[in-house]
Order: structure tokens, then sequence, then C-alpha cells
């Protein structure tokens, strides 16, 4: 389906939709295109008046025909997302991990995760976990990642770059490289439970967003925001086309997708590949045992929801205090800049 526009995306009316990360950039322009379509959409913003500026734009170009609902999640926070998560209630479809933070100074999380490792991978890894008992048969997780996983590893002596000198490229393509590990492991889950839920990945290619205003060098925003957006990259709502591919259409568990046109940076979105490091299962079982060790959310094992879709009272995945012993977590915690945009 090289073509796929929104024009492909079908009925969604009935359908609940959660998008972190909502209130600008590819977020944005998701809710738009699951709203127009008849979805409920949940704009899970860490800034409500932003998120309802987002939501009242999203209502504008939807002309009613889906609705909204604007609630707050911060990613570089464990304790939002165990609140958003402990507030839900009822059924979800579309769970879309949209939100990332992208080459930054060196910061902390709240819980003392390296920003990007902590917002783009520990965060959404333990709101999908403590959302999986909600998301019924057929239902569907997106993680978006980008093709900056090909040069990214993971670094289990040191995961929050404590001892190493601190690269923000490198710590960012370590963190989509996380993005896409999760997914094959969730999906590997998700198939031994004998779920039908789908684990799927995409990555926008070079979309014009405001994520590359994050870094802290000029020289690099510049290159970034009047060069390559300008001379390079396809507006948001072509970057968003590749996370409703594998929202909506028919593919298989752990498909990742990226834009099929000029060095896979702009065009229809179509299945792509990834790198080896990225296909390794080894690793991505070896990532899983330590975001577990880190955030203290479990893979909701045993749950029968997983199996039936059956919108039954399952009990939510296990959460429990991090564990500071392991992995090169900071001791201390430290408050992310407020200034980073965490929106795609």
């Amino acid at each position: 389906m090289s073509g796929f526009s929104t024009a492909d995306i079908p009925d969604l009316s009935g359908q609940t939709a959660i998008v972190t990360g909502a209130s600008s950039g590819l977020g944005l322009e998701t809710a738009k295109a699951l709203t127009a379509h008849g979805a409920r959409v949940i704009l899970a913003v860490r800034d409500l008046d932003r998120g309802r500026r987002a939501a009242s734009a999203v209502r504008v170009q939807g002309k009613g025909s889906g609705a909204t609902e604007v609630r707050l999640l911060d990613l570089a926070s464990l304790e939002s997302v165990r609140t958003f998560a402990s507030d839900w209630s009822g059924p979800v479809d579309l769970l879309i991990n949209n939100a990332g933070v992208m080459i930054p100074p060196l910061s902390r999380t709240a819980d003392g995760f390296e920003l990007q490792f902590g917002t783009n991978h520990l965060g959404h890894f333990a709101l999908t976990n403590l959302l999986l008992p909600s998301i019924g048969g057929g239902g569907r997780v997106v993680t978006v990642s980008s093709d900056a996983h090909k040069g990214g590893s993971i670094d289990f002596d040191d995961l929050n770059w404590e001892r190493k000198r601190y690269r923000a490229w490198r710590a960012y393509s370590q963190s989509k490289l996380a993005n896409l590990l999760f997914t094959a492991e969730l999906q590997r889950r998700l198939t031994e439970a004998g779920s039908t839920v789908l684990s799927v990945a995409a990555h926008p290619g070079y979309a014009a967003t405001n994520l590359q205003s994050g870094s802290g060098s000029a020289i690099t925003r510049f290159a970034m925001e009047k060069l390559g957006n300008r001379l390079l990259a396809q507006d948001a709502r072509g970057g968003a086309l590749p996370t409703l591919y594998v929202a909506t259409a028919d593919v298989a568990g752990n498909t990742f997708a990226g834009p099929s046109g000029f060095a896979g940076l702009r065009g229809a979105p179509a299945p792509c590949s990834r790198s080896k490091a990225a296909s390794d299962p080894e690793t991505a079982s070896k990532l899983w045992d330590a975001s577990e060790q880190m955030t203290g959310v479990r893979f909701p094992d045993g749950q029968p929801r997983l199996r039936s879709g059956d919108g039954g009272e399952a009990k939510r995945g296990a959460a429990q205090k991090p564990n500071r012993l392991h992995y090169g977590f900071m001791s201390m915690t430290a408050k992310s800049p407020a200034t980073v945009d965490q929106d795609h």
C-alpha cells in the first residue's frame, strides 16, 4: 500500500485512541486524522493549555465527526504515567506512543533517567504495560521510532549516560533503537499470551516539526530548522502518515513503516527495513528486563483480557518502586528542563 493516504483510513466510529504528545507536530496531525474519521481521541499532553488549544484545532478540522479529550501526561515522570493509567477507565483501541525529545543537552527525568531514554522509551514502556489490560482484542500499540535507530546501540553498562561522555545524537539513537526492540518484544509477549493486540512501529522520515528545536546548539538548530526543514523535510501531516498507516491499515504485528520516497525521508508510507540490532531478540528480551527493573512496571502476565478483549476488570500491570541498583540508574533525581519539547 505505497499510496496510502488519510483517505484510506477506515471509519473509526466507536473507537478510542490515546495519542501522547498530541499538542503539536506529528501527534497533533495524528489526532486530527483519527478524529476526522470518527474516533474519540485522548490528547495526552504535559501542558494542558497547549493541549486544549490543540483540541480546538482538531475539532475544527474534524468538523465534529469524532470527539476529543485532553489529559495530563508527562512521560518524563513515572508518577505522572502511573496517575494517567490509574485514572483511565474504559477500553482503548489505539495507543499511539508518539511523544518524544530529540538531542537536548544532558538532562534527567524526574526519576533520574537520561531524558531521551527516559522519555522516549521508559515512559512509553511503563504507560503501555499499565494500559494493556484496557486494550481489547484487535487493538494496536503504535510506537514512533526513527530511522536514526540505525546509528544506535544499547549500552547495558551505562544506559543513563552516567559514566561515559554524553553524546546527544547517540543517546537519541539509543532511545529510538529501544523503541523498536520494545515493539518486537511486546509483540512476542502478546502472541505468546494468545492476544490479538498488535504491536507496530513507524518513523516519520524527515518531518518539519518543533522536535528539532530541543538542541542546545545554535548551529544544530540552524542546520535542522533553517536548512534541513526547508530543503529535505515533508510537513507534519506527511510525517504522521506512517503512524496512521500502521495504526489503521492491514499490517502484521511488529511491522515497521516509514516514508517510501526520497532516501526514506518523505513520501507515502510503506513497510521499511530496520537495523540488525533492532531485530535481535536477545537484546530485546534483555532490554525488557532492564526496563521492568528501572520502572517497576511489568507486562501484565496472565491477564484474561489480553486474550479475550472483552473489557473485563482485570488488574493493571504491577507497579513497584524503581530499582535503583541496576543499569546505571542515578540515585539522585532531577527535574527535566521545561524548555525541552516532548511533542513530535
